[in-house]
């Protein structure tokens, strides 16, 4: 059977870059990998931060959404028949920050799925740094995303002291009793919180093998979390201190909405083609060949007319708006 792994996670957590790194370990195992990119928008930034893994033993496949969770889950069922006919050893599934897991193991469970491949971990990527104004929509999420985890994976821990992360743990702790849920999670025994350069073969052995757990909790429909927004910019062009000043604005700005990320790939008239990767705590702007010039900015009840402002005169071809990418 094709061992089928699940890595999801909250908007902006950095579930892709958690999957460079777990899929090189699986490479250097001898393993043959699909990378499914199951997400909600028309355009799919993650596939492209992946593309340089491709080889002959790693692909990259897409599930479009947007028009319904049945339609989805159709496409998901459909796209794994079709990776299934073709020797992989392994599955791994990244969908959207905005995810309801039951699809997968629902999906799974369908003949002749359930005969093809095997549900074999569950992991949940969770940002390290402390929340202190998390929704309620928001912690209802995070919570159902990691209630069946084997393991949550700490991400973006340089910086981060124990003791921060033991909030941030409780944090969640305190998201699963919202919900209902009777999990519990401990720094020590349920979270991985190493920096993830220095993971070692043996806690990626750990983590490959960490399975799921199928835990029980007051289930709302993910309808109610609509208004969480991704505003995509295309073609902007704009010298690079400008470009850092537009993304810091924006993150810092509450009159724009509750920006979670921004990332995507753009030219500065300084510097060229530039990938963007931008939380509140960390901006990366890393030189790349030419592409595809595309931003997106992800977030919760983001105002579009405060955000297009930071972008005024420096795009082509203005932007599109779209709902549950991550």
């Amino acid at each position: 059977m094709i061992k089928i792994d699940l890595v999801t996670g909250f908007l902006g957590s950095g579930k892709t870059t958690f999957i460079r790194h777990y899929a090189r370990y699986l490479l250097a195992r001898g393993e043959r990998i699909c990378i499914l990119e199951n997400d909600y928008g028309a355009i799919n930034i993650d596939m492209v931060l992946l593309k340089d893994l491709l080889g002959k033993n790693l692909s990259l496949e897409m599930v479009i959404g947007g028009d319904g969770q049945s339609a989805h889950q159709r496409r998901f069922r459909t796209k794994l028949i079709s990776i299934a006919m073709l020797g992989y050893t392994r599955v791994i599934v990244e969908p959207s920050g905005i995810y309801d897991v039951d699809e997968f193991f629902d999906t799974l469970s369908d003949d002749p799925l359930d005969r093809w491949y095997e549900v074999n971990t569950v992991l949940s990527i969770v940002d390290a740094h402390p929340v202190k104004d998390r929704s309620t929509e928001s912690g209802y999420v995070l919570a159902s995303e990691c209630a069946d985890a084997g393991k949550i994976i700490l991400s973006k821990t340089r910086g981060v002291s124990e003791s921060e992360m033991q909030k941030t743990v409780s944090g969640l702790n305190q998201a699963m009793e919202t919900i209902h849920c009777n999990r519990r999670f401990t720094l020590d025994q349920d979270v991985i919180h190493k920096d993830w350069e220095e993971l070692t073969g043996a806690e990626f052995d750990a983590i490959a093998s960490a399975g799921y757990v199928k835990a029980s909790y007051l289930k709302h429909s993910l309808k109610e979390t609509e208004h969480y927004d991704s505003l995509f910019y295309m073609n902007v062009q704009m010298p690079e201190q400008a470009l850092r000043d537009a993304i810091t604005g924006i993150l810092g700005n509450p009159a724009a909405g509750k920006v979670y990320r921004i990332k995507g790939f753009t030219e500065t008239t300084d510097r060229g083609f530039v990938e963007v990767n931008a939380t509140a705590e960390n901006l990366s702007m890393q030189p790349i060949d030419k592409g595809t010039s595309v931003l997106v900015v992800i977030g919760e009840k983001l105002v579009k007319p405060v955000i297009d402002t930071y972008f005024k005169g420096f795009t082509e071809s203005g932007d599109t708006v779209m709902h549950g990418m991550a």
